[in-house]
């Protein structure tokens, strides 16, 4: 017997006993020189679009409670997740309504689109103001229910570490018998919650511009210094006008949601995703990239990365 002929009949004896040979990995190892292959694809989710299926879903969905009349952006090129570790999407909830209490495992967090002082969300007892342009937090296993006591349709932007969750097979969810949580078990601590616009916009504005990501500020954990959720960065970024980033890529996975402007990603080749107001992207792990400010006025961008799981294991990392 040859030694390709051995070599292939071992191959059988121990997939038969439920083993494989190291050997079996070196094509998979071979095509990993370099990087990853990014998981997923650019992709743009237009405002428009985003908003006639809203329409429909409040169509659909005359009340808002258990079931949140959320839309989920789905990654063309993936089984599920808007990328292999995050989903994002748009949630609305219309005036006196409330969606109820739940908790979960999956980590979240709320970028307020159309807010007012009238919009709360409660998480595990702690009212937070829900303002145009806030960042609202839901750690963890956070009892967290919304409402819309002001007389205006609310929405904002969900961003969910879903997929990072359910690859890890941690997935536990727990509802609420109504509108009102439960109490929250005691000596349980969450830290900051709620980060205002002003406040953040600010800050972004009065920072030194990077020429790979312009002026980026992290929203960050102001008891521990650290990122505001553990599995998720959060950062809004500002782009002068006429701004043209160095490309640049990373291991970490993010979405984006335009705040104000106009621009394009520019991808490998001539490809490139054009944004406006109010759009959504994906940028998969490991995709060369370059953003850009196409007008005379600055933009404004909320992203969300997985960077802080990537950083806890060793496996951040950047190229410029």
């Amino acid at each position: 017997m040859s030694g390709v002929d051995a070599l292939a009949e071992l191959d059988a004896r121990l997939a038969a006993s439920h083993m494989r040979g190291q050997w079996k990995s070196e094509a998979f190892l071979s095509a990993a020189i370099g990087g990853p292959k990014p998981a997923g694809a650019p992709y743009a989710w237009r405002w428009a679009d985003v908003m006639e299926l809203m329409g429909a879903a409040e169509r659909a969905m005359p009340e808002s409670l258990q079931a949140r009349r959320s839309l989920i952006f789905q990654n063309p090129a993936l089984p599920r997740g808007t990328t292999h570790t995050i989903n994002m999407g748009v949630q609305m909830i219309m005036p006196g309504e409330v969606a109820w209490a739940h908790r979960h495992s999956i980590a979240a967090l709320r970028f307020i689109i159309e807010g007012d002082e009238k919009l709360t969300t409660v998480v595990d007892g702690r009212h937070c103001v829900m303002e145009t342009g806030d960042l609202v937090l839901t750690p963890n296993w956070s009892w967290h229910d919304h409402h819309n006591k002001s007389d205006q349709r609310a929405l904002w932007l969900d961003v969910l570490d879903v997929p990072l969750v359910l690859g890890l097979n941690q997935t536990v969810y727990e509802p609420g018998s109504g509108a009102d949580q439960p109490n929250v078990e005691p000596g349980r601590r969450v830290g900051a919650l709620r980060f205002a616009w002003r406040e953040s916009i600010a800050a972004t504005r009065a920072l030194q511009l990077d020429p790979h990501h312009g002026q980026a500020y992290e929203y960050r954990d102001p008891d521990h210094g650290g990122p505001c959720l553990k599995t998720l960065s959060c950062k809004l970024v500002r782009l002068p006008p006429g701004f043209s980033a160095l490309p640049s890529r990373t291991s970490a996975s993010s979405v984006w949601f335009v705040v104000t402007g106009n621009g394009s990603l520019e991808l490998a080749g001539d490809e490139a995703l054009s944004w406006g107001p109010r759009d959504n992207f994906a940028i998969p792990n490991w995709t060369r990239h370059a953003i850009r400010n196409r007008s005379d006025e600055e933009a404004v961008l909320f992203t969300v990365s997985d960077e802080p799981v990537l950083q806890a294991l060793g496996l951040l990392r950047q190229e410029t």
